[in-house]
């Protein structure tokens, strides 16, 4: 290629995120034979889970989080074991580096019940230990049980979660630049350890936080650790479109993914930034079989596992905590107040109740099963991956495992290679950090281009 010819577009890069929440998204996953019933605690098996997506060449795995119990109802609590026999993750994700050499690892950590300095110095450490693979999941948690762990009685409203969620980001942003990247000099002979030029005090002072810094570790490798977001309300896609490496988001359809990439992908230019640098992955929950049958036989005796009073208690959960036992269950649902935990999910349920004339059983039921959920072959959840991925309803998927570990050896085994067949996926990893793995670009510190700009 000469100086003077363009430079060509790189080809899109299919990405695959495994979703990790041992035993299991299904909430009676751990009820079934195939899964470990401890598995939610039991380091050696999720290392091999983690192992098992590494050498698939996922870009990363994922871990969610909450910190509460959303289940008022302890006889229905008692039978669910996500949300009761989980390890921390962030502590996770530090054991898990030290067990895998090149998947990202994220991890989820609330803005609403975290102070900006622990956070920024967490995940920094997690940087490092990792060589470069640590993504943070930013989230402004879900209900009032968190909130009560805190010393509030409710959650904070909607509006302000998202308020302080953004100064929160630029603390930590801020704080994780307090070091320029050539700062450490450790010269022994001299004595200087650090050049005192390149160290920066943040000395923040907003409506939410007052931080001075500088941050105690040197400055991520991968400048900053990739930035994860679930961006579905106006207000989630404001903050998406202005801070997020990945978008998770979630479509019954191709066509309402599509109006969303689309929506995002411009809301992330008007901000200044290059839609290109900005992966959007819904999630996609499968169950694979060699042939359709086989698939569908795998789902009905995981979903004969679920005990209904856990199903309805999960869909009072998602629809804002409303007391669903006051209506007829083969009634409609009822009209409902806004959600002040997920207003995306609460809109999105809702209109399938009323799309499909669904009652509150009904409902209950198919929301245990997981819209997301693709039943099929190899062959057909690859033709749904490649529809979406060439359609531009996605840049990839958040690849949720209905029970460990059987569907992610299904689709580590039958899936991927079928991807690669089509020219879709990787066979190797083309990069040591996440961000390189993403095709993301390492940001320079906030310093440096102050400085850049003052040259000018």
């Amino acid at each position: 290629m000469t100086a003077s010819s363009p430079e060509r577009p790189r080809p899109r890069q299919l990405h695959l995120n495994a979703f990790l929440k041992p035993p299991g998204e299904f909430l009676a996953a751990w009820r079934h034979p195939a899964t470990v019933a401890d598995a939610g605690v039991n380091i050696r098996h999720v290392i091999e889970l983690a192992r098992t997506a590494e050498r698939a060449k996922f870009d990363a795995v994922f871990f969610a989080d909450l910190v509460g119990v959303p289940f008022a109802d302890q006889e229905v609590l008692s039978r669910v074991s996500v949300v009761n026999d989980s390890f921390e993750p962030t502590t996770l994700i530090a054991a898990l580096a030290t067990a895998t050499s090149r998947i990202g690892l994220i991890a989820t950590a609330s803005t609403t019940y975290n102070e900006p300095y622990h956070l920024a110095r967490t995940f920094a450490s997690l940087d490092h230990l990792s060589g470069g693979r640590a993504g943070w999941n930013v989230v402004t948690s879900l209900n009032d049980a968190e909130a009560q762990n805190f010393g509030l009685e409710r959650h904070l409203d909607h509006e302000l979660r998202y308020e302080r969620a953004a100064e929160f980001f630029d603390v930590v942003t801020g704080l994780w630049d307090s070091f320029d990247d050539d700062a450490f000099l450790r010269d022994q002979k001299t004595g200087i350890y650090f050049d005192e030029a390149r160290l920066h005090r943040l000395d923040h002072r907003g409506k939410h936080f007052a931080v001075t810094g500088p941050l105690n570790i040197p400055r991520p490798p991968q400048g900053r650790p990739v930035i994860v977001q679930a961006g579905s309300s106006d207000a989630g896609r404001a903050l998406a479109a202005s801070v997020a490496d990945v978008v998770f988001t979630h479509h019954p359809d191709l066509a309402g993914a599509q109006a969303y990439y689309a929506d995002l992908k411009a809301r992330t230019q008007a901000a200044g930034r290059n839609p290109d640098e900005v992966v959007v992955l819904p999630g996609l929950s499968t169950v694979v079989g060699r042939t359709i049958s086989e698939a569908e036989d795998k789902l009905e005796r995981l979903t004969a596992l679920l005990d209904p009073r856990v199903a309805l208690a999960d869909l009072a959960y998602w629809l804002g905590g409303v007391d669903l036992t006051a209506h007829p269950l083969d009634g409609p649902l009822p009209d409902l107040p806004p959600s002040n935990q997920s207003r995306s999910a609460q809109r999105h349920i809702v209109e399938r109740a009323r799309a499909g004339g669904l009652t509150i059983r009904q409902l209950a039921r198919q929301l245990a099963r997981d819209t997301r959920t693709i039943v099929g072959t190899p062959e057909s959840i690859a033709d749904h991956i490649q529809e979406w991925f060439e359609g531009r309803g996605a840049d990839g998927f958040n690849v949720v495992f209905p029970y460990l570990p059987d569907t992610l050896d299904d689709f580590a085994t039958l899936v991927i290679p079928e991807l690669r067949r089509r020219g879709l996926f990787r066979t190797e990893y083309t990069g040591r950090t996440l961000r390189e793995n993403l095709g993301l670009s390492r940001l320079p510190s906030r310093w440096s281009a102050l400085q850049a700009r003052s040259l000018r």
